[in-house]
């Protein structure tokens, strides 16, 4: 690609790098300039344009955001048609962002004129909302360029896609002690019910019982058996324990605690298990909240059918400070004091 100066005699064709002012209107930069394009620029007085002419071994700005995007696009998620040198890709249904951050660097590396950025990995994404955008940053990408960013999305799986979720039928046990009030377990239910039908599913069944551990463990052995999936329970009492009286009813009924608490604040105090197929997830009290906490990020993957494991979780403290908890506030740096007596 040749990019400077040229006289008006010679940028027929060329692209046109800045838009320009002439009697007739503005002619926008990107545009290809015909005859009469460089007429109404010689009437407004001018001698020369900044533009680009493109060469063999070229791929202009649009086919080469196209073809990128193309082969990022995976499943969930569609290309829209490329313009200015860019083009979008679009989630399909509601779901999860799944991106590969290895695939985005190395394409990202290929040259300086060739761009792709994403959403954070496991953003939650609703119908046409935007996942990813590729963008040329010059008026062409060269033809290897191109290429090899092709060879290397095409090479495993895609750079970019949309895990949808799944339409479940979720039970939800409240415990309650002498001490909770019934406006306390309404706003619970509630934010359960809300946070479930935002993704899709709905809460079939509520079970309000005791906060001990027979009566904890015979309500998840009937919201089992009258097909919920997932069972949360919403306990009077923070979980701070295995022994704890939710783990430990779990356990009672056959169940499996596949990790107690996660590095997300607000939502720490979270039991993540499962009996059979079915899982079972100790809501946090930070999940009575509308605002984002780690109870969100457990279920939004489940429902997504993605493993919420051991190591999944400890991998959630990237990123995992969503903010701080003002019902509980820490001066973290004494009040008084300046940034450097600390």
């Amino acid at each position: 690609m040749k990019f400077g100066h040229f006289t008006l005699d010679a940028a027929k064709g060329a692209i046109l790098a800045h838009s320009m002012l002439t009697r007739g209107g503005i002619l926008k930069k990107g545009r290809s300039l015909s005859s009469e394009d460089l007429a109404c620029l010689a009437a407004a007085g001018h001698t020369e344009v900044v533009a680009a002419r493109l060469e063999a071994g070229d791929v202009g700005e649009d086919e080469a955001a196209r073809r990128v995007a193309a082969a990022a696009a995976g499943p969930g998620t569609h290309a829209a048609p490329a313009f200015t040198g860019r083009a979008n890709i679009y989630a399909d249904a509601c779901g999860l962002a799944i991106v590969d951050p290895a695939l985005i660097a190395a394409v990202n590396a290929l040259s300086e004129g060739l761009t792709v950025a994403t959403l954070p990995p496991f953003a939650c994404l609703a119908a046409g909302q935007m996942l990813a955008t590729v963008k040329a940053i010059t008026f062409s990408v060269p033809e290897p360029v191109v290429a090899e960013a092709e060879r290397i999305l095409k090479a495993g799986s895609r750079l970019a896609a949309v895990r949808t979720f799944a339409r479940k039928s979720a039970g939800l046990a409240l415990t309650r002690t002498a001490a909770t009030k019934s406006s306390v377990l309404e706003k619970r239910r509630l934010a359960i019910a809300a946070r479930l039908q935002g993704l899709g599913s709905r809460l079939i069944a509520v079970e309000t019982v005791a906060h001990t551990e027979t009566a904890v463990a015979a309500a998840i052995l009937r919201l089992r058996h009258q097909g919920a999936d997932p069972i949360i329970v919403f306990a009077a009492s923070a979980i701070v324990d295995r022994g704890d009286v939710v783990p430990a009813a779990l356990v009672e009924v056959g169940g499996e605690i596949v990790r107690l608490g996660m590095p997300v604040d607000p939502g720490n105090l979270i039991l993540v298990g499962r009996i059979g197929t079915v899982d079972v997830i100790g809501a946090p009290s930070c999940a009575a909240s509308p605002k984002l906490n780690g109870f969100d990020w457990v279920l939004q993957r489940r429902l997504a059918g993605l493993e919420v494991g051991m190591s999944e979780m400890a991998a959630m403290g990237l990123g995992g400070l969503l903010t701080e908890i003002p019902t509980r506030p820490q001066p973290r740096e004494g009040e008084g004091r300046s940034a450097a007596e600390v």
